[in-house]
């Protein structure tokens, strides 16, 4: 009976499976047809049809390739102390230096995005940059703001080898920084001509954001000759590039690059609300670079000539009251006491004109021009004095130190300025750190929507002079400013951020 069942159980079994297999074969069957008779995916593009963006392509990769060997890794060790102290710049400005180790994304100053928890003063920051080897001998440029307060200077090369370098010398005013490492027959990169740049032309920028080593955007060349945007020390020099070849904290000394492989730029800062990439890039262009490092690497600092003198542009809207036909040249805002300037004669409203017989076509580059030269060195300054040609020799002295502002005093009207005035008083100018030659009104309110906030003008301004004629009271500016014709502008004078500046008050429109 059993031998019965256990005959019958593997009868039934079997019969399964072939049931099972005869089902599985019928739907391979009819499922196989169906794949047989999928369409064909579409075919590829001919090297034909894209051959202008494979040859870009072809060209971007020899251009990487031929660079990316230039550009180290710079790891740095340093004491807190060295970047606890000083001014915090602008939150929307940041350096583009990054800390390693822990979270990648940690940042590190300039800026509230990306500033370093404060630490013990007995412990060591970590942080790392990117650097540009310049010559074959082992050469590298950075930022100062990279090595600053090192104690160690690691660089890795593209091959991963890890080398030990020392600093060469350092200039805070420009930023820029030379180390060296042992070496010989390194990488390196050509300088190019950053005078010849024009907006729309591509560029490669090379670093290390955040913690990725070796990396390389491509953009174009946004805008040139933009202006110091650090409020606290207006004598560095401007003339930066702007770019939107993606750079990021990490950046900090890295290469922007033109199509040539030439170093045009040194990535220095980006402007961002959020702390990372908006768009917004600037490079020290290689115009200021390239003279500040072969003086670092010839005597390890560079002593700034200067004429000590507050510049701006000269613009179409305030061209006019300085007897200009167009809107070209450096204007006068300051002359320091006892400075180069005002040993010669220079005048606040004076336009500097050309230098050594050289145009000037804006603030930033009489900026520029003076500071490749060397203390002791005497320019020649075409200064138009309203509306009349002067010629003044200046001898060049080593840059001295700047100083800033803040805000209080007694209240006038704001009248159809929009502008609450306030006089000086020896506690103000303690406080606002006020030289004794600047006198004036101190701006106690501005009206929103107003002319004076139209001009820019904030609490703690001092106004000095209205239409070219110096104001000693609050009274004085208020009288001055309410004899203005009705629907004429207004130049004012005004002291703000640690400088003076002309700004132009246009009357409300009613």
């Amino acid at each position: 009976m059993q031998n019965w069942k256990t005959k019958l159980t593997r009868r039934l079994v079997a019969a399964v499976v072939a049931v099972v297999t005869v089902g599985s074969l019928a739907a391979y069957e009819f499922a196989k047809p169906a794949t047989a008779a999928m369409a064909p995916a579409a075919a590829p593009l001919d090297d034909n049809s894209v051959a202008a963006i494979l040859t870009l392509d072809r060209a971007m990769e020899t251009l990487a390739a031929r660079v990316t060997p230039a550009v180290v890794n710079v790891t740095v060790s340093s004491k807190p102390s060295a970047r606890d102290d000083g001014d915090e710049p602008s939150q929307d400005m940041q350096q583009f230096f990054g800390p390693f180790g822990g979270n990648p994304f940690g940042g590190t100053p300039f800026g509230h995005q990306f500033q370093m928890p404060r630490m013990p003063r007995e412990r060591v920051e970590h942080g790392l940059g990117s650097g540009v080897i310049i010559s074959p001998d082992g050469y590298i440029v950075t930022n100062n703001h990279v090595v600053d307060g090192a104690t160690d200077i690691r660089v890795t090369l593209t091959n991963r080898e890890v080398l030990p370098a020392k600093v060469v010398g350092t200039d805070p005013l420009t930023d820029l920084a030379v180390i060296k490492v042992k070496g010989s027959n390194l990488p390196s990169v050509p300088w190019g001509d950053s005078t010849k740049l024009r907006p729309g032309q591509t560029v490669l920028a090379f670093g290390n954001p955040y913690g990725f080593r070796f990396t390389v955007t491509r953009g174009i060349i946004s805008a040139l000759n933009r202006p110091n945007p650090d409020p606290s020390d207006r004598r560095k020099p401007g003339e930066f590039i702007q770019t939107d070849a993606a750079i990021n904290p990490g950046n900090s000394g890295g290469a922007l690059v033109n199509a040539h492989g030439e170093l045009i730029g040194i990535n220095t800062f980006l402007v961002s609300s959020s702390g990372s990439f908006s768009g917004m890039g600037f490079a020290i262009p290689a115009q200021i670079v390239q003279p500040t490092v072969e003086t670092l690497i010839r005597d390890g600092k560079v002593r700034h000539a200067m004429i000590g003198i507050g510049i701006s542009d000269v613009t179409p809207d305030n061209a006019k009251f300085f007897q200009m036909t167009s809107a070209t040249g450096a204007l006068v805002t300051q002359v320091d006491p006892n400075s180069p300037g005002s040993k010669a004669g220079l005048k606040t409203g004076d336009v500097i004109a050309k230098l050594n017989g050289k145009s000037v076509a804006d603030a930033g580059e009489l900026q520029r021009e003076v500071g490749q030269k060397r203390p002791g060195d005497t320019i020649q300054l075409e200064v138009i004095r309203d509306g009349t040609t002067v010629n003044v020799p200046v001898t060049l002295e080593a840059m001295g130190a700047a100083n800033g502002g803040a805000s209080n005093g007694n209240e006038h009207g704001k009248g159809r300025w929009g502008l609450s005035l306030g006089d000086l008083n020896q506690g103000d100018r303690g406080q606002m750190q006020l030289p004794n030659s600047v006198h004036g009104a101190v701006v106690e309110d501005v009206q929103p929507g107003s002319p004076a906030d139209n001009a820019g003008l904030q609490r703690g301004d001092v106004i000095q002079e209205v239409n070219r004629h110096s104001e000693q009271s609050a009274s004085d500016v208020a009288k001055a400013l309410s004899s203005v014709p009705k629907g004429e502008d207004a130049l004012v004078l005004v002291w703000s951020n640690g400088g003076n500046t002309f700004r132009v008050l246009h009357p409300s429109q009613e």
